[in-house]
């Protein structure tokens, strides 16, 4: 997967493994143990998630969520990288804000103008709150670029598990 040239915040790719996902479980569990001080790993009925210990995580650091699905023989692996919880929730947060505020002043600019009242205020607002979307973007974006060789890792990390 090529997590650099893609559009998305959140990567996702699907992959498909020759192993059952009993099988790939097991080796999930061996490796957690394996890979204690490097690595965290959470399983959760047929779901793996891959995140980096404390020593190696940082505010940008990526997690790797893999649904695992029984497919004739087969084992179809659903994945996706995301951001830190907690970064994301704040840049959720931040959206929900910026979205709320540009809503409220173009309802207000609206309404001043319907009255034929100055609507300097309000147009300030709404260009401010743009301005701020488009830096919430490549903030996210910059966060993510930093976290593509982390990524890369990750994506071993899930191949050594599928073999």
């Amino acid at each position: 997967m090529e997590p650099e040239k893609s559009i998305a915040l959140r990567p996702r790719f699907e992959v498909e493994s020759k192993n059952s996902v009993e099988k790939i479980l097991e080796r999930a569990k061996t490796l957690k143990s394996e890979l204690k001080s490097d690595y965290q790993i959470k399983i959760i009925d047929e779901h793996l998630y891959f995140y980096f210990s404390k020593e190696k995580r940082k505010y940008y650091s990526p997690f790797l969520h893999l649904e695992l699905e029984a497919n004739e023989g087969k084992t179809i692996v659903k994945g996706l990288f995301g951001p830190e919880q907690l970064l994301w929730t704040l840049f959720m947060f931040l959206h929900f804000v910026v979205a709320g505020l540009f809503l409220v002043f173009s309802m207000m600019a609206y309404t001043h103008w319907s009255l034929n009242q100055s609507i300097v205020l309000d147009v300030v607002v709404i260009s401010l709150m743009v301005v701020c979307w488009i830096i919430l973007y490549f903030t996210a974006r910059i966060n993510r670029e930093k976290g593509v060789p982390q990524m890369h890792e990750l994506e071993d990390l899930m191949y050594k598990v599928l073999e």
